[in-house]
């Protein structure tokens, strides 16, 4: 029998105007990340975790897999697994298409490339970081670097304001292309801004967020407004040693406090973190394309942590963002520290 999911309340909106009838969707919270995911696995692993369950798929344009991710909801609709309506599926715009007159082609795109014909969350990859257009028919995804073949191959930045964005993935929602919109990548001052002027509000927010940066603050601020806040990377540093942005060393894993708390409740490492996660009240969304890891990471709704537990826990913060535009960027020929 497979395990019940809670869910959390998502808040969407069936229009722009203040008077829509307002329309509450329902996210698990658990998730399937598909984030580094190779697109020769994509299909089959999305197939697995539909067999096992899961029903939260965490898409994007720049993951490059979203045409084998589609395959594979299709393959289990097809299967009777699972209906279109049991899924909750989430993408996201890309930094090069945060003009008004691009969002729309992008959205249609992943939409084309999932085999949908509506997402239940779309949000700004990169609020913050707008980039020099890159039409479909030259390269797709665009990625961070604007020409590869240049001479100097570098990120071209292009000032967008944040609430011409925010309009045009309003207007998917009035056309019904998506069920609701939020942000990824973000802090309160960003938030605060696109408050001040959204018709639509952000219904979710996509965040770093694990023992090692727990963002309490933040959490709670989108707690506060009934903004449901989605944990990327909720394991740690696993997806960046490869990428020479972490250590296997840092690995939240290997810490002991949480390898003793594991023996105690005869859980693994992963099950307790993300166990952690979904007692603050977030959705996690791990990323995996082995099948017993995707078990592993599933099974974590049968036991709870105590209140003694979930705060040693929380107290090994020590600010280790690891998914940092500040950093890397500058490999690419720009300084971007968009959480300064």
């Amino acid at each position: 029998m497979v395990p019940s999911v809670p869910t959390l309340p998502l808040r969407a909106r069936g229009g722009a105007s203040s008077s829509a009838t307002p329309v509450v969707l329902r996210v698990p919270q658990i998730g399937l990340g598909l984030w580094k995911l190779e697109r020769s696995a994509a299909r089959d692993a999305v197939l697995n975790a539909l067999k096992i369950g899961y029903r939260h798929l965490d898409s994007a344009c720049d993951y490059g897999n979203e045409s084998e991710v589609g395959q594979g909801i299709q393959a289990a609709i097809a299967e009777g697994i699972c209906t279109r309506d049991e899924l909750f599926v989430t993408s996201k715009l890309w930094n090069t298409f945060h003009r008004r007159q691009h969002v729309r082609a992008a959205a249609t795109r992943t939409l084309s490339d999932l085999k949908l014909d509506q997402l239940d969350l779309y949000m700004i990859h990169f609020p913050s970081i707008s980039l020099k257009y890159v039409p479909f028919e030259e390269r797709y995804p665009p990625e961070w670097i604007h020409d590869p073949t240049a001479s100097s191959p570098s990120m071209q930045l292009d000032p967008v304001p944040l609430q011409e964005t925010w309009e045009a993935m309003e207007s998917l929602v009035e056309e019904g292309l998506v069920k609701a919109i939020g942000l990824c990548n973000v802090n309160v001052q960003t938030l605060l801004d696109v408050l001040s002027y959204a018709k639509i509000k952000p219904a979710a927010v996509q965040i770093e967020l694990h023992p090692y940066l727990t963002q309490t603050r933040l959490v709670r601020f989108c707690q506060e407004r009934d903004i449901v806040t989605v944990a990327f990377s909720p394991l740690g540093s696993g997806s960046y040693v490869q990428l020479g942005m972490a250590t296997a060393e840092e690995s939240v894993l290997l810490n002991e406090a949480v390898a003793a708390i594991a023996a105690a409740k005869k859980r693994t490492p992963a099950q307790i973190i993300l166990r952690w996660g979904v007692q603050r009240g977030t959705a996690v969304i791990p990323k995996s394309s082995k099948l017993e890891r995707l078990e592993e990471n599933y099974a974590i709704f049968d036991f709870e942590l105590s209140d003694s537990e979930m705060s040693t826990i929380s107290a090994l913060e020590r600010g280790r963002r690891l998914n940092d535009p500040g950093s890397f960027c500058q490999s690419m020929g720009a300084f971007v520290p968009i959480y300064d």
